[in-house]
């Protein structure tokens, strides 16, 4: 990728690109996994990161995994601060804040029913499915940004799909 080659080389306009570019998905990212109100602090702060640690970046690495794994690093260092200044907070933002109706095709309570279904699983089991459908990662990509094994990534989906099936009626 020649615009991350030029980032990595110094170009800070070729940064602004994959800021532009990457933007989105990243705060998606910390939104899903709880950063709640403090999703633009955190995704400011992954990029930060992300910038300063462009040198040590693998190039045959893909560079979205890496970045969403940043982020979901960061989101967890907010939660914790978080936590330990106020147990009152809401930790996770409602995930159909962030959905855009226009692309949803289930009827509002379907949608509502499930995404309550999914805030009620396990954490790591909140986690996979939030990766894997509502930020459309691959097993892969999921395996990098939540720092576990891909092995791992597919029991917790396996158990998380079941136990969603028994929860939510067809």
């Amino acid at each position: 990728m020649a615009i991350l080659a030029r980032a990595r080389g110094g170009d800070s306009a070729a940064y602004g690109e994959l800021v532009l570019r990457h933007a989105p998905i990243a705060k998606r990212t910390a939104v899903f996994l709880g950063a709640g109100a403090d999703a633009d602090d955190v995704v400011q702060e992954a990029f930060v990161k992300a910038y300063r640690a462009l040198g040590g970046f693998r190039s045959e690495a893909a560079f979205r995994p890496w970045l969403l794994r940043i982020v979901a690093n960061e989101t967890r260092n907010a939660i914790r601060s978080r936590s330990r200044r106020s147990r009152r907070e809401e930790i996770a933002a409602p995930l159909d804040v962030v959905l855009d109706p226009a692309d949803e095709t289930v009827s509002l309570e379907r949608r509502a029913e499930l995404l309550s279904a999914v805030r009620a699983l396990p954490e790591p089991q909140r986690l996979v499915v939030t990766c894997r459908y509502l930020l459309e990662l691959d097993e892969q990509e999921t395996a990098v940004v939540l720092g576990w094994p891909r092995g791992t990534v597919k029991s917790r989906l396996h158990r998380a799909l079941e136990r969603l099936r028994k929860e939510v009626r067809p």
